[in-house]
């Protein structure tokens, strides 16, 4: 998508103090393909940065998809895990490639906050499925989760092009996901539970690869 010119954003007051967004556009309107005029002329009540506000749906996935980061995240929900909406949400924040569903293909939206219609989501029916295009893909496939056999996240070089899986609540990763992972890596805990929530974990592991590919801090030995 082609950089946008955008004039000063004047959006109206609110009338409700509290009310997500902004009101309808006040003054002339702006010139420009991205520009809803739907949102132009009633408000903006989405959960989208300011930069976004009035912009058609389709004009921010556009210019998202000229700056997404590498890295995939993909979850297993043969349980219809809940977790799911939720780290759909955190991939959009850190502007992940894609997220990729492996098991039932429908999943709880409600935790993503709508999130989802900004990123794109891919589903595999099964795991052999699921490694072959990230193989095809040229991929690393990186599992999250507590085996004998992990290594600290906060001391692996994650690679740049990868694919970070999680497990579902409860089982964590499947034993083929574990097989064809080329590292399996566990976050460093320091109090009584074994394992944190797989959304929070998500969450964490998505920031070790925004810190190492972004910000380009190595992880220390």
């Amino acid at each position: 998508m082609a950089a946008i010119d955008e004039p000063e954003v004047t959006p109206s007051a609110t009338s409700v103090e509290d009310e997500v967004g902004v009101g309808p556009w006040q003054g002339p309107w702006p010139e420009g393909d991205h520009w809803d005029e739907e949102l132009l002329a009633n408000g903006d009540r989405r959960n989208v940065l300011d930069h976004y506000r009035y912009w058609k749906h389709e004009a921010i996935v556009a210019e998202l998809d000229t700056r997404r980061h590498n890295f995939h995240v993909a979850i297993e929900n043969w349980q219809h895990d809940l977790n799911i909406g939720t780290v759909v949400r955190t991939a959009n924040a850190f502007l992940a490639k894609e997220v990729h569903i492996i098991g039932r293909r429908r999943w709880n939206r409600r935790g993503a906050m709508v999130t989802d219609r900004y990123q794109h989501v891919r589903h595999h029916p099964t795991v052999e499925e699921f490694v072959n295009w990230a193989k095809d893909n040229g991929l690393t496939v990186i599992g999250v989760d507590i085996f004998p056999d992990s290594v600290p996240l906060e001391t692996y070089d994650l690679p740049r092009d990868c694919v970070l899986v999680f497990g579902q609540e409860g089982p964590g990763l499947s034993q083929e996901v574990h097989a064809a992972a080329e590292a399996t890596l566990s976050i460093e805990q320091f109090g009584s539970t074994r394992s944190i929530n797989a959304a929070s974990a998500a969450g964490i592991a998505m920031h070790a690869w925004i810190r190492r590919h972004v910000f380009g801090q190595r992880p220390s030995a």
